[in-house]
């Protein structure tokens, strides 16, 4: 089990910016990948985006060109950092890890955008 904890959700403004962050007790080199993942009222959870262990990257059609995932130099933090914010991009967001297909999750950070 991966102990993970998020931070940097908040309010925003259509159009501004946000960045998260995840803490992991375990770092993504071990990993098979890391990823975020929101929920919006009444919707089902989605992906976000994906970082690998070697550094591949891929995001949801919806925020491609928007959002961008990244960790840092030694592996323990996952970033999202979120540009052109959509009302749309309002959830709750949770960041993921996936160990041989076991999957460990964060408490979740709420993400408002305002029109």
């Amino acid at each position: 089990q991966v102990q993970l904890v998020e931070s940097g959700g908040g309010l925003a403004q259509a159009g501004g910016s946000l960045r998260l962050a995840c803490q992991t007790s375990r770092s993504i080199f071990t990993l098979n990948a890391m990823g975020w993942y929101r929920q919006a009222p009444g919707k089902q959870r989605e992906l976000v985006a994906t970082i690998t262990s070697g550094g591949s990257t891929s995001y949801a059609d919806s925020v491609k060109g928007r959002f961008a995932i990244s960790r840092d130099n030694a592996g323990n933090t996952v970033y999202l950092q979120m540009t052109s914010l959509k009302p749309e991009d309002t959830a709750v967001y949770y960041c993921n890890a996936n160990l041989y297909g076991i999957n460990s999750w964060g408490q979740g950070t709420q993400v408002t955008v305002s029109s």
